[in-house]
């Protein structure tokens, strides 16, 4: 089962490591990593995405929390959130498909962020599912390079 993790850290040297060595040294796996500092310069937020059943995500989640720089940690699998990522995609674009494409990008509200002689890029955000999705219609134009965030999160409350 996918899992998304809040870990409000201190910003400071070498947490980032400590914590991707927490679940390289158990020998779990991060899906998604995004890491950066809030709205209070001293404390930063990591967005980790991980598989795993309920109980080994307890005990990530109760390891991170015991890591000195840890401020709070959130399973949000148990609560109701937001999430988002960022795609930035780049794709073959003819013109006699340009149309067609920046069609599709308006029906998943994404963006044309760059315009070249043989290729458009688009910037877009959602949720996993829609980005999938969007993906997937490119592919039948040509992908030439693709890069995503990872995925961030807040709870709704």
């Amino acid at each position: 089962m996918r899992h998304t993790i809040s870990v409000l850290v201190e910003n400071k040297f070498g947490v980032l490591t400590r914590v991707a060595g927490l679940f390289s040294g158990r020998g779990y796996n991060i899906d998604s990593l995004n890491v950066a500092p809030t709205h209070d310069p001293s404390l930063s937020r990591m967005s980790i995405v991980t598989r795993g059943d309920d109980s080994t995500v307890e005990q990530i989640v109760k390891q991170l929390d015991k890591l000195v720089d840890t401020v709070k940690v959130i399973d949000y699998h148990q609560g109701d959130y937001i999430d988002r990522e960022l795609v930035l995609l780049k794709v073959k674009a003819e013109p006699q498909n340009r149309a067609e494409i920046c069609q599709m990008a308006e029906l998943f509200r994404a963006k044309v962020v760059d315009v070249q002689p043989e290729s458009l890029t688009i910037e877009i955000t959602g949720a996993e599912g829609k980005l999938e999705k969007f993906i997937t219609l490119m592919k039948d134009f040509g992908i030439l390079d693709l890069t995503r965030t990872g995925v961030v999160a807040l709870p709704r409350a």
